[in-house]
Parts: structure tokens; sequence; C-alpha cells
């Protein structure tokens, strides 16, 4: 039972396959800048769902939400002697992509800690890969005045924005955190997760429309142009919420199995408000022992210490497998808290 990785395993809505396969003779370049039409459904998604007003002229797709993440410092112009800051506990391509850039990478929750360096990138994740962490509005308000005092981006990672369970999230462009204006923030959304488009690589960006403008720029002469056919599928999955509903109601009814199961086996869930993992640790025991004990039950896990060094007491478990699998392993976990 792999539940290390988190790769969706759900079909694509018909309706978005039948989008794609409309749009498939598809003979000319696409546009970088999206077209009108997934433009407009991003802006509409992000109101009608989060509350969150955007011109569509300030919407990017972008060819999944890694490439971006990776590519952001450099598309911003980070470099030598510039820092790119990002969770203790993060996803890693958020470290790569400062390096890759030539910037400094630091990981720091306290931004007030920092020190005198030249920040130009700040990223934050909320709701977070790997704990579910949900950061309130007063926070990330916080984030977003620092990062402005200082000339620097504030960059949201809200690829799990759609998926809240015990708490709810709110973007860096609610007019609650933002105070109505973008200036200085940018927000990366995905439809991997929300309507299982992984395999699509289908993204976008959102947020300042001057830094948008430059983006778009830089990312039109690198030929980062998402295909025709997948943009007019997620002009499909953002204009439809039934389809996305009821994959939110498998990963919801996935993880109370897992959780109820996991704590009767002896671990302890923390944070996991939102998202797609549970962040889980048992007492008196290291991340690698915990892998060690699931995988010998069956269960694969990530360990905790692939995000950062204060995940080594923990694991994360993915949602995303199919229905079959998580009662098996629900099923292997009865067999672990009857030993306990």
């Amino acid at each position: 039972m792999d539940l290390s990785i988190g790769t969706p395993v759900d079909p694509v809505p018909p309706r978005v396959q039948a989008a794609l396969s409309a749009a498939a003779d598809s003979p000319g370049y696409p546009q970088t800048a999206g077209t009108p039409q997934l433009r407009e459904a991003a802006a509409r998604w992000l109101a009608r769902r989060h509350g969150v007003s955007v011109d569509p002229g300030a919407v990017l797709p972008v060819i999944g939400t890694k490439e971006i993440i990776a590519s952001l410092p450099a598309l911003l112009g980070c470099g030598a002697g510039d820092t790119v800051v990002y969770p203790e506990l993060a996803y890693p391509t958020y470290e790569i992509g400062a390096r890759l850039a030539g910037a400094r990478a630091v990981a720091a929750d306290g931004l007030a800690s920092l020190g005198p360096e030249r920040v130009r990138l700040i990223w934050v994740n909320s709701p977070a890969n790997p704990t579910g962490r949900v950061l309130p509005a007063a926070h990330l308000r916080k984030m977003a005045d620092w990062a402005r005092e200082r000339d620097a981006v504030l960059a949201s990672d809200e690829c799990y924005l759609d998926l809240a369970w015990d708490a709810e999230p709110v973007s860096v462009l609610h007019p609650g955190v933002s105070g109505g204006s973008a200036h200085g923030l940018l927000a990366v959304y995905s439809l991997s997760k929300r309507s299982n488009l992984a395999g699509y690589r289908a993204g976008f960006l959102a947020g300042d429309p001057a830094l948008v403008a430059e983006l778009l720029e830089v990312r039109r002469h690198a030929g980062l142009m998402m295909p025709a056919p997948v943009q007019a599928a997620m002009v499909a999955a953002l204009d439809d919420d039934g389809d996305a509903g009821e994959q939110r109601a498998r990963y919801a009814a996935r993880r109370a199995r897992l959780r109820a199961a996991l704590e009767q086996a002896g671990w302890l869930i923390e944070h996991s408000e939102a998202g797609l993992y549970l962040w889980a640790t048992r007492p008196g025991a290291d991340c690698w022992g915990s892998v060690e004990a699931l995988a010998d039950a069956g269960i694969l896990v990530a360990p905790g210490e692939f995000y950062g060094p204060t995940g080594r007491g923990h694991i994360r478990v993915a949602l995303t497998a199919t229905d079959e699998r998580v009662d098996a392993a629900v099923d292997r976990l009865a067999g672990l808290a009857w030993r306990r």
C-alpha cells in the first residue's frame, strides 16, 4: 500500500476529458498568457470559492505548479547576493529553485530572525505540505506587510486551498490578508489534486498585475506555453465544482479511515487541518523507525526528514490511494494495533 508519494489515482472527470478531446485539433501555437476563457475561468473560481477578486489579466497558466515553484526565483531575476526564504518544513522544490537561480536558500518560519540580508522572495505554503497546517489570516497579513516593507515578493503556494478539513484556509490574495491590493503578492494554484489533473500539468498563478506581466514577458521568450487542449480542459475543471466536490468527499472518507487506524495503532496526528496528508508521530520513535514498522506491514509512507530536519520525528501519510488500497492499509494497521 503506497501512501508515500501522493499521486492522484482517481479518474479525470469525464467533462474535463471531453473538453481536452474537443480541443485536440489545435495546430497553431498556444498563447503563453492563456486564452481569455482560461483566465476568466480562473478568476471566476477564485471569486466563487475563495472570496478573491482578481482581474483575468493578472492570471497566468503554468505547466504544472512544480515548474513555476522551481523557476520563479530565476524568472524574477534572483541571483548571487539575494536570499529566498521558504518554510522550515517544506516541499523540497522551494530550496531547489533558489539554488538553480544562484540565490541563497534559507529555511525559516520566523522572518524577524533573518537579519539584514537582501530578501527577494519569500515562499509561504498554507495549507502546508507535508504538515497540513493552516496559517491564520493575521499571520499571512504580517508576512505580506513584512515583504512589502522590504520590497520583496511574497509567493504563496495554495495548491491545497480547496481541501480543508478542520480549518478554513485563506488566500494571500483575500482582502483580509492583502488589504485589497495584490502589490508584491503572487499565489500559485494547481488542479492536480482538486481535479485529478496531475498528468495534464495544469496550474496557474495570479496576483500583482505588474509581476504577472513581467513573468509573462520572460515566459513568452522562454517558450513556456501550456498546450491549447490542456487550457480548454482547465476551463471545464475550473467552472465545475460538482466533480471537485465528489473528489473531495472521496479524500475525506479515506482520511477518516486512515486517521482512526493510525491513532489506534499508536500514532499521533498533528496539524493535518487541510490538504492530502496526515502528519503523524509515534512517541519514542523517529521517522525512520515509523517508516520501518509500517514497511514491515506492507505500508509505504514518507519520512518527515525528507522535508527538513525538524520533521525527523514524523511521517507523512498520503490520502491518494484507491479505496481498496486504503482499506487494505487500515486492515494492516489494525494488526499493528493488536500487537501494541
